[in-house]
């Protein structure tokens, strides 16, 4: 899975404390979200942020790292803008997707307020898709 990784996973050595195997694809660029301080740092509606994407199979060890089960994070999945296909990406097999883990701003004492009713994972999940959230590769 390809993933986007903005705090402490562009890290070339806090990735490889969490993940046996792993690849850094390169510079990406979400669109429709920033980067917070908090505990961790989250992202938070508008504007864009900068980080890397990453490439592994190990969703499990992922979702622990970021709390998960614990609903500190909430792993959601973006689509990647594309405009025409490269030879870049067909050699590197790219996807048309990219998961990204968002913080909940409660337990991260982050300033962030996401818009509209219901659990953080709903108003996370509404937003990406109704304000089109999308990854960039660069």
């Amino acid at each position: 899975m390809d993933v986007f990784v903005y705090g402490t996973l562009v890290q070339a050595q806090t990735a490889a404390a969490v993940l046996d195997e792993f690849e850094y694809l390169g510079p990406a660029t979400v669109t429709g979200l920033h980067r917070v301080e908090g505990r961790y740092p989250t992202l938070a509606p508008g504007g864009s942020v900068s980080g890397r994407l990453l490439r592994t199979a190990e969703r499990d060890a992922l979702d622990r790292y970021e709390g998960v089960d614990s609903n500190l994070y909430v792993r959601c999945t973006l689509p990647v803008e594309t405009g025409e296909t490269d030879e870049t990406d067909e050699a590197d097999g790219a996807s048309d997707t990219v998961e990204c883990y968002l913080g909940d701003p409660a337990p991260l004492d982050a300033p962030v307020e996401w818009p509209g009713d219901g659990t953080f994972e709903e108003r996370v999940r509404r937003y990406c898709r109704d304000e089109r959230v999308v990854v960039r590769r660069e």
